[in-house]
């Protein structure tokens, strides 16, 4: 079986969000979303990375990943509260992670 061809997506996909959706748990579609975001992330869009990453969330709540790039992308756009909100959902879903203590960090400081 081949694997699937990945299409670059369109530039800055902010509608994404906007559409109103009805989310199951779907961690295929969650991991997908998060691929999307690390592709707007090394692109410097950063509004566009949050809100796939943001999507993700609403595919997979489980996901603490999609929490911490959320939380990434969110402190690179400068909204603060956001990224405060993503990175302790992201503890609280991954306090062991080795991420864990790098944000703990950062968000005693800001």
């Amino acid at each position: 079986m081949k694997p699937p061809v990945i299409v670059e997506p369109p530039e800055e996909d902010e509608t994404l969000i906007k559409e109103k959706k009805d989310y199951e748990f779907n961690p295929i579609q969650a991991q997908q979303e998060v691929k999307v975001g690390r592709y707007y992330m090394k692109r410097g869009s950063y509004r566009a990375a949050g809100g796939r990453f943001l999507e993700a969330t609403l595919w997979d709540p489980t996901s603490a990943d999609a929490f911490y790039e959320l939380g990434k992308a969110r402190e690179r756009a400068g909204n603060p509260k956001g990224m405060k909100e993503a990175w302790a959902k992201f503890l609280e879903l991954a306090p062991e992670d080795k991420r864990a203590g790098e944000i703990k960090k950062k968000l005693a400081a800001k």
